[in-house]
């Protein structure tokens, strides 16, 4: 269990002179993906449903989840008092599915399935670290510092259990970069820009996956810095089973960094 609870922040110290309007429009995006950790603890469910060791684990990751995307959404109430919390978060459920009917992961084995968890939370951890460091809000800087660690601890545990799941799975380097790559290229898929667009956007509007992944991307880009990028490289090449620091880290993170700012750049020329 997380060593916090709503009632640790230090919610009076709410500074709204500090509110960043790029800021908390990702933040209340993020509040719903936070949230909806209920529906992920039922897909990972089924997929472990012969593992009751890893299952314990993942219903408290399922609180814990659910607990990231209650403070966010508070953290965002407080600083934009007509945003409905509970309408948007019912109208992301209504929008975006996971497939909740599997027999197995999709990923095509469970140590495949660790794999991808893996980078989620690797994305994660290095995004509200990101957060943490861009803001000058204190009550945001609070909550994304707790969220931030107990993301860094999740990949802790999904690591843990993909080397388990490896001992049986046997999956090679390159498979686990295969996963690890093509859930990366999922960070593009609906579940953020479908949160963005309900949570921003009026009820009249017409959903748009580039458009509204592009908006999120435009204000998250630049918020990375060369630690926040560093960190990510040595976590992926952890679970892909190769060396975490050297040269290749750099490498990577020298090649992450550019593609951020370019791509940021290019984004906010466009008007994203």
């Amino acid at each position: 269990m997380a060593s916090w609870t709503l009632e640790t922040i230090d919610w009076g110290r709410f500074d709204a002179s500090k509110v960043d309007p790029e800021i908390l429009r990702n933040i209340k995006a993020a509040a719903l993906v936070e949230r909806n950790g209920g529906d992920y603890g039922t897909y990972l469910g089924r997929v472990f449903a012969d593992d009751p060791q890893f299952m314990e684990a993942v219903n408290t990751w399922v609180v814990e989840e659910i607990q990231h995307g209650m403070a966010l959404g508070r953290w965002a109430v407080l600083a934009d008092p007509a945003w409905d919390f509970e309408a948007a978060f019912q109208r992301f459920r209504d929008g975006y599915k996971l497939p909740l009917d599997v027999e197995s992961s999709v990923r095509g084995s469970q140590a495949g399935e660790m794999m991808a968890r893996c980078i989620v939370e690797t994305g994660t951890s290095s995004y509200y670290s990101a957060l943490k460091d861009a803001t000058d809000e204190p009550v945001l800087k609070q909550v994304c510092a707790k969220i931030a660690a107990d993301e860094f601890r999740h990949y802790k545990l999904f690591y843990a259990h993909l080397r388990r799941c490896l001992q049986r799975d046997r999956l090679s380097r390159w498979s686990r970069l295969r996963i690890g790559w093509g859930r990366l290229k999922e960070s593009e898929d609906d579940e953020l820009a479908y949160a963005y667009f309900a949570a921003n956007e009026p009820a009249d509007a017409i959903y748009d996956r580039k458009r509204y992944m592009r908006a999120y991307a435009r204000r998250a880009y630049p918020l990375y810095r060369q630690t926040h990028v560093q960190r990510a490289m040595a976590m992926i090449l952890k679970a892909v089973g190769l060396q975490p620091q050297g040269w290749l880290n750099r490498l990577l993170t020298s090649i992450g960094l550019r593609f951020l700012r370019h791509n940021a750049k290019r984004l906010a020329a466009s008007g994203a």
